[in-house]
């Protein structure tokens, strides 16, 4: 089966995930995180890429980033895991893959999901038990967002910003997102539409994305005359 091809649209950022291959740990001591950091300060820097949020756990990674055109995003995440492997076979003296496959991507609408996604990444310790709180796990980006920590990552998005006037306005307004648990229905939506490759948006915007690019943004299930409407406007095109 041919691959499901990536879709790229114009400011709009991607929600990635990158899994050791079955699962495997893939950081096994606190130098292979700041290495995997540095590594991509560097891939970013090189492709283009706006890093907004991360987290590395011990078996997978999450990044919320946005690409200036639409190859930076493929190429900063080929050259982020291929640094990182070479890195940690030497360190190691092991042999063969890192990951398991391509990593998962999908876009997401700004407006709606942005701060949604940002913090269903830098929650995932909390999720996984390895925390009590986002502050308390050193290996994301909630120190910058939520702690006003200048990391030398991140790159504040627009949605971000428009929290406050100030660092200190943003970093309080943003903390104060996280004093309500995300509903199990939205962390649910966010790890299915990833591990799918569909786009996190409203309706409207993945209509209008799907017509836009000709392709099915997800799948469908409606029904009735709006499920063929939609359908004629797309035209059963995948994306180029």
């Amino acid at each position: 089966m041919a691959r499901k091809p990536r879709l790229y649209v114009d400011g709009c950022p991607q929600h990635l995930i990158q899994r050791g291959n079955n699962r495997s740990m893939c950081f096994f001591d606190n130098a292979d995180y700041a290495f995997y950091l540095h590594t991509l300060r560097d891939a970013a820097t090189m492709h283009r890429v706006s890093i907004h949020a991360f987290v590395l756990m011990t078996n997978h990674v999450h990044l919320l980033v946005s690409g200036e055109h639409k190859d930076s995003i493929p190429l900063f995440m080929q050259a982020l895991g291929r640094g990182f492997v070479r890195y940690i076979n030497i360190t190691y003296e092991r042999t063969g893959t890192l990951w398991e496959g391509r990593y998962k991507s999908s876009l997401v609408s700004s407006s709606e999901y942005f701060l949604a996604v940002s913090r269903y990444i830098e929650l995932n310790p909390v999720r996984a038990g390895m925390a009590s709180q986002p502050g308390e796990y050193p290996w994301s980006s909630f120190r910058h967002n939520g702690m006003g920590i200048d990391i030398g990552l991140i790159t504040e998005h627009d949605e971000y910003r428009r929290l406050g006037a100030t660092r200190a306005g943003r970093v309080q307004a943003y903390r104060k997102l996280f004093e309500a648990p995300m509903s199990n229905d939205l962390v649910e939506k966010i790890r299915g539409h990833t591990n799918k490759g569909w786009v996190l948006g409203s309706e409207e915007f993945k209509e209008q994305l799907g017509r836009e690019n000709s392709c099915i943004v997800e799948n469908i299930t409606w029904g009735g005359d709006r499920r063929s409407a939609v359908l004629s406007n797309i035209r059963g095109k995948r994306i180029k």
